[in-house]
């Protein structure tokens, strides 16, 4: 099983614009929401072509960027809305930790997505870049995915109270739903561990502990990217007390705090979790240590019955002559005899002691 960490990937320059991530048979496509309290007009094929037509700028506009292999398109959506390269180069880099930066009337966030991989102990890692500008949210996805269909869909019907709210809130929901990856994650790394430690019950088979490890290192994983999650939705925070931007709205800071609150959790849990997996990692090496004292004992026992019939051949080896039991007519048999009510003997005594 391979390590789960962040790719490492060749360095490039801070403004060099080339797709770092894995997922590059992936076409660029684009999806436009236009969105008020009381109507909503989707573009689901959406094309640079339409720039200039489809935007309405006093409503809330979602352009939603699916695959980032097309480098012209991002270009021109760049020079269009007036984007510095230097934030089109962290959207194509993916190696890039999660951060959260301000610019004069630009907000960005990038995150990573994780969701546990269908066929193995492994991790799946998205990134996923949002811009939010007045009026407008840039989201950029690797691929196309279904992490924010179920917000789609209260665009559609004005479910809940996001088509009357700015586009800081629909970032909110966003988020959230990123958020929700990790608890899923989180959950079904709690049912492996839960797997591993009934195993650890049963016995100390050498994969249990290479699962153990691999584990720990998804934990592991799981907590350097939340950390820069919780420090970068804590930002937000500071934002808000020190009322230096006008991007997210008085009452929407609330649900940012909530988010913050979140990931403080999913730490906590975490931390939870990384102890269980302690406690079935000193398990399976107790295991393994009192099995390996199991063997001790029983070659412990078998040597203690052995010695002292070993004594009695060593000194009836010895063939001096004057040894009246050597010309005894029955000697042999009342050794033998002997020998063997010595080894029920230690055998009953030993049983007493409970030493076995």
């Amino acid at each position: 099983m391979r390590k789960i960490k962040y790719k490492k990937g060749r360095k490039l320059q801070h403004i060099t614009l080339e797709y770092t991530g894995t997922h590059k048979e992936h076409e660029t496509e684009m999806q436009l929401f236009v969105y008020d309290d009381n109507d909503v007009v989707e573009y689901d094929k959406f094309t640079v072509a339409a720039l200039n037509s489809c935007f309405d700028y006093t409503k809330n506009n979602w352009l939603n960027v699916h695959g980032l292999n097309d480098i012209g398109l991002l270009k021109t959506i760049g020079e269009h809305f007036k984007l510095d390269d230097f934030l089109l180069a962290d959207i194509l880099n993916t190696t890039k930790r999660t951060k959260l930066e301000e610019q004069k009337d630009i907000l960005f966030f990038n995150i990573k997505s994780l969701l546990p991989s269908e066929y193995s102990d492994n991790i799946s890692v998205e990134q996923i870049s949002f811009i939010l500008k007045d009026g407008i949210l840039f989201s950029f996805q690797e691929k196309r995915s279904d992490f924010f269909t179920h917000i789609r869909e209260r665009l559609r019907t004005h479910a809940g109270i996001v088509r009357t709210k700015k586009v800081d809130y629909l970032l909110y929901l966003l988020l959230d739903a990123i958020i929700e990856n990790f608890y899923i994650t989180i959950e079904d790394e709690e049912e492996k561990l839960e797997e591993l430690i009934n195993l650890t019950k049963k016995g100390a088979d050498p994969v249990i502990l290479e699962k153990i490890e691999n584990h720990r290192d998804n934990f592991n994983f799981l907590k350097r990217s939340i950390v820069p999650l919780r420090d970068s939705l804590y930002y937000l925070k500071t934002i808000k007390d020190d009322d230096t931007s006008n991007l997210i709205q008085k009452d929407t800071f609330n649900f940012f705090i909530r988010l913050h609150q979140k990931s403080l959790e999913l730490l906590e849990q975490i931390e939870s979790d990384m102890s269980s997996l302690e406690s079935a990692s000193n398990f399976y090496f107790s295991e393994q240590s009192r099995k390996m004292n199991e063997i001790m004992k029983t070659l412990t026992i078998i040597s203690a019955i052995f010695i002292p019939l070993t004594f009695i051949v060593g000194v009836y080896g010895m063939n001096f002559e004057n040894m009246p039991e050597l010309k005894y007519k029955y000697g042999y048999h009342s050794v033998m005899i002997a020998m063997i009510f010595l080894v029920i003997a230690l055998i009953i005594y030993f049983k007493k002691r409970r030493w076995f």
